[in-house]
């Protein structure tokens, strides 16, 4: 989600009126930076050149009046290998708007991702890594498309 005004300590009730559109954001960790070390190094591993592409666009708040129905899907080189909904998640979108108010004021273009569907590749049986050239293809259901590659 894409915050679109200033807010601290909102309330779930008034989280959503916060929200100026949402947007594709690819959460891609470089995996031997994050458990290379004890205890992991999550945001090292999210935070290097080119590790989160966002986008192409933002889908307004008033053309998404249910943010719990958003259908995800990941595809690399053509295949399928996430097919999530917002419906699934552990703590929906204003929830978390209202969590992260409480500690940090959020500003207009603040970015929140919310996590992932089932099927990332270090936690599949064997893992599956991304290689360089490959083709990713983001989408959700009221959006356009992000496709980007792997360098």
């Amino acid at each position: 989600m894409v915050i679109g005004k200033r807010i601290k300590l909102v309330s779930c009730e008034h989280a959503l009126d916060a929200v100026a559109g949402y947007t594709v954001l690819n959460d891609i960790s470089a995996r031997e930076f994050q458990f290379d070390v004890s205890p992991a190094q999550t945001m090292f591993a999210k935070s290097m050149d080119g590790l989160c592409p966002l986008g192409p666009w933002i889908v307004t708040r008033d053309e998404i009046p249910d943010p719990q129905s958003i259908a995800l899907k990941l595809w690399v080189n053509g295949e399928l290998l996430q097919d999530g909904n917002t419906r699934d998640m552990i703590f929906d979108v204003a929830r978390l708007i209202e969590y992260f108010s409480a500690f940090m004021t959020l500003e207009p273009g603040d970015v929140i991702a919310t996590g992932t569907p089932a099927g990332v590749g270090a936690f599949r049986a064997p893992p599956r890594w991304l290689q360089p050239g490959d083709r990713l293809r983001l989408e959700f259901s009221q959006s356009g498309r992000l496709e980007h590659s792997i360098g």
